[in-house]
Formats: C-alpha cells, sequence, structure tokens
C-alpha cells in the first residue's frame, strides 16, 4: 500500500505491505535506526517515537495507520552540533549507560515535559482538574512504560527534572 509520512520534518512516500510496523517502516525502509526494536511487544519502550506529538510504541503500530501523520524519532530532535535540550540534559546528567534504550527514553520524556505543560492529568496527579506540576513522582509514573536495563532512572530523573525546570 502506499503510504504517506512526514517524518522528521521531511515527506516521506512508501510502497509497504500492510502489515508492516511503523518501526520496522522506521528503521529498514528509512534506514532510521536510532528508534530500536527492544521486545517487538510495546513492554519496554525502546521503540518510542513522537507521533502529531504524542508519544506512541511505535512496534504496536502499522505504518499504515499514520497515513498523513508527523512523526519524530530520535533523529529528528536535534543533531550532533545542536542537541535538543533534553539530549543535551541526559549526557551532562549521564542518563544513559549502554545507550540501547536512551533514544526511547529521550522521545518520552520530551513527550512527558509536554504532556504535563498541557496540563494532562497521570495516575498519580493530585487533581484531575488541576495543572499537575514537574514532580519526581509523575515525572516517573509517566515514564513508567520506558525501561531502561542499566538502571540510569535517576540520572534520568535528574536530566529531566533539569529540563522541567528551565520550562517552568
Amino acid at each position: 500500500m502506499p503510504v504517506s509520512l512526514t517524518v522528521n520534518g521531511k515527506v516521506q512516500r512508501l510502497s509497504l505491505d500492510p502489515r508492516t510496523t511503523l518501526l520496522d517502516a522506521l528503521r529498514e525502509h528509512l534506514h532510521l535506526t536510532g528508534t530500536k526494536k527492544g521486545c517487538d511487544h510495546g513492554q519496554c519502550g525502546a521503540c518510542t517515537v513522537m507521533v502529531e506529538g504524542v508519544r506512541i510504541n511505535s512496534c504496536l503500530s502499522l505504518a499504515v495507520m499514520h497515513e498523513g501523520d508527523t512523526i519524530t524519532t530520535i533523529e529528528g530532535l536535534g543533531t550532533p552540533d545542536k542537541l535538543h535540550p533534553m539530549q543535551a540534559a541526559f549526557v551532562k546528567h549521564d542518563g544513559y549507560q549502554c545507550g540501547y534504550c536512551t533514544p526511547g527514553q529521550i522521545c518520552s520524556a520530551v513527550a512527558v515535559l509536554d504532556e504535563i505543560k498541557r496540563g494532562v492529568p497521570s495516575h498519580v496527579s493530585v487533581s484531575l482538574t488541576d495543572h499537575p506540576q514537574a514532580t519526581n513522582i509523575e515525572m516517573r509514573e509517566r515514564m513508567s512504560g520506558n525501561i531502561c536495563r542499566c538502571g540510569a532512572y535517576s540520572n534520568i530523573a535528574e536530566a529531566m527534572a533539569e529540563i522541567a525546570g528551565e520550562n517552568a
């Protein structure tokens, strides 16, 4: 099937088997290998990308479902010369060890802070009507779908807290 996606600001026209996941379209057809295939069951978050600004597990979504959508992968957040602020914070706070989960962690962290900024409550939000705060427990709950087997969670939380403070 023909599929048109805007990936990292560039329109991409692909011809795909309708069973192709968004993850496989990104990695195998567009050669954007920053997004990782971890569990391939939506349990680890290594494949997290943003579709229309909302984070999703790309291994659980078919590419054809995203006809016309805007997708941002880790490659679309920053460049080696001009890192996205969250990427820079991960480097500063050593928010990675092996680095395998890092692209998904960063994409999710960016989306989490955007959710909080927009006032979207979570399971641990004190109120469903008041604007949530970027507390440690709030950010950790929202990041719970992203697994780091190396255990860099404290460093990831520090990186997120730095960026949350800048955006407060």
